[in-house]
């Protein structure tokens, strides 16, 4: 019997030879993978806090992490202190113009949490992320440029190579770069494939996911390819299939909270964006060398502080979303009417941001003014560091919003900051979560068209802006509501007590 075994095995050598060695690949294959998992998050090898993380400078820092440290330290009378937590806080998009992300990351290592931020690093960050000890900038790579595309026909075979790029880079930054934390918060959108990594380094990584909703992922993807195309519905089908299995939900508005609840049975805890501490109101002489010193205002300057020209703030990211040419034509009205009626002051309006459709919109602009549209209204477009940016809107007389709405339950968080520096503002309000934000005729106005917002520039801006005054009363009260307050209800669901 052992003899006929033999005879078999040699007869089909090469046969056994391709069985072994295939069996011999997949076993090391999966040796590998098991070896070389990402490591699972364990409470008690938590990497304690101790002195040495912090210089002279940081102990006077108030940002820095060091008065959580030192606090606990001298309650528990110990050298080394445990971190009140550890959070993964991830962005599938420029840390920088993620300000709710930012503002989550620091308020939680404020409460003495661990934080690794992971997104692409492509603008300036809040000054307390990068000064506090406890935050760790995990930096993503971006996708190569042949990798956009803004071309409706080449989407849907650009996007899924672009998707595989993502999800290697996620897996490589989450598994590996960032530390195993006991919570990972993640951004949505971007929803393709964020969630879905996210929930698989979540299993692995034994950590919670907490889903922050900031809009719907498949009403944006509708903006591109239109609201019936098959890629929208299937991806409705894949961010609320995986969405359903996150611990814990954040919603920036009760409407899109209450939409979470009845359309996809998601449980989500409103909690509203609210300006960081560099957006609050500015005095007169401030305002007055700012406006002489940013090189967009400066040869307006002395109109601009007499009333003789009035300055007009809108912030963008120049996506579909935002239809800024209800600006332009807008603006074309206003010029026109205060060429025939001296009461209308002149305009300065200054559009800030960057993004996909800026020379597009920035060729439209050249064209009025050189067409003399815009004899009464001066229109710039700016790029300017975050400090510069809230000084701007605490220097400027009215605030402008586009923002449209893909699923008609996110908030503009430009609005937020406006009112934080005291800003009064007036918007596209054509959405059910306005309401949430502005209060009609007490801090804000809405309009609905080019039309409506040139009727409304005409109203708070004549006869000396008196109705507009009325509106900046509204907006310094709205100015005291702060993120700090609004979190103390987040901070209960990373486990943190906010008294300490």
């Amino acid at each position: 019997m052992a003899q006929s075994w033999l005879r078999f095995l040699w007869e089909t050598r090469f046969l056994t030879k391709v069985i072994l060695v295939n069996a011999l690949f997949w076993i090391t294959l999966l040796l590998t993978i098991f070896f070389t998992l990402p490591k699972r998050f364990e409470a008690q090898k938590v990497k304690p806090l101790t002195e040495d993380e912090f210089n002279d400078e940081d102990r006077k820092n108030g940002t820095s992490g060091y008065s959580y440290f030192s606090k606990q330290q001298q309650q528990q009378n110990q050298k080394s202190v445990a971190p009140a937590t550890s959070v993964v806080v991830l962005v599938l998009g420029d840390i920088g113009r993620s300000p709710r992300m930012q503002y989550h990351a620091a308020s939680i290592a404020a409460h003495g949490g661990r934080v690794d931020l992971v997104g692409y690093v492509e603008s300036e960050v809040l000054p307390e992320i990068t000064a506090s000890r406890l935050i760790k900038i995990v930096p993503l790579q971006p996708p190569p440029p042949q990798l956009r595309t803004t071309s409706k026909v080449l989407f849907p075979i650009i996007a899924p190579l672009k998707v595989l790029f993502q999800i290697w880079n996620l897996y490589m930054a989450l598994g590996y770069k960032a530390r195993p934390s006991k919570f990972m918060l993640v951004q949505n959108p971007p929803s393709i494939p964020t969630l879905l990594i996210a929930q698989v380094m979540c299993y692995l990584r034994s950590t919670r996911l907490i889903i922050d909703w900031h809009n719907l992922g498949h009403t944006i993807l509708a903006l591109k390819l239109g609201q019936k195309h098959p890629l929208v519905k299937l991806s409705e089908l894949y961010e609320t299939a995986v969405a359903r299995y996150a611990n814990g939900h954040f919603a920036v508005s009760q409407a899109m909270a209450k939409l979470l609840k009845n359309r996809y049975g998601i449980d989500a805890l409103p909690l509203y964006d609210r300006p960081a501490k560099q957006f609050q109101p500015i005095s007169l002489q401030r305002r007055s060398e700012f406006l002489a010193r940013l090189p967009e205002t400066a040869k307006h300057a002395q109109s601009i502080e007499k009333g003789e020209r009035r300055l007009l703030v809108s912030s963008t990211s120049w996506t579909p979303d935002e239809d800024f040419s209800i600006l332009l034509d807008a603006l074309v009205a206003y010029s026109a009417t205060a060429s025939m009626d001296k009461q209308y002051p002149k305009i300065l309006a200054i559009i800030t941001g960057k993004g996909p459709l800026k020379k597009h919109y920035v060729e439209r602009i050249n064209r009025l003014h050189r067409e003399k549209k815009l004899a009464n209204a001066h229109i710039s477009t700016a790029w300017l560091s975050i400090e510069d940016y809230a000084t701007l809107l605490g220097s400027a007389d009215l605030g402008v919003s586009l923002h449209t709405s893909s699923s008609g339950v996110d908030l503009p968080m430009k609005v937020v900051d406006m009112f934080g520096t005291g800003l009064p503002v007036v918007g596209w309000d054509r959405f059910e979560a306005w309401p949430e934000l502005v209060k009609e005729g007490v801090n804000g106005r809405g309009f609905h068209n080019a039309e409506g917002l040139d009727r409304l520039l005409l109203s708070l801006l004549g006869n000396g802006g008196h109705r507009m005054e009325d509106l900046r009363r509204g907006a310094l009260t709205e100015s005291k509501r702060r993120w700090e307050d609004e979190w103390t209800t987040a901070a209960k669901v990373f486990g943190i007590q906010p008294s300490t």
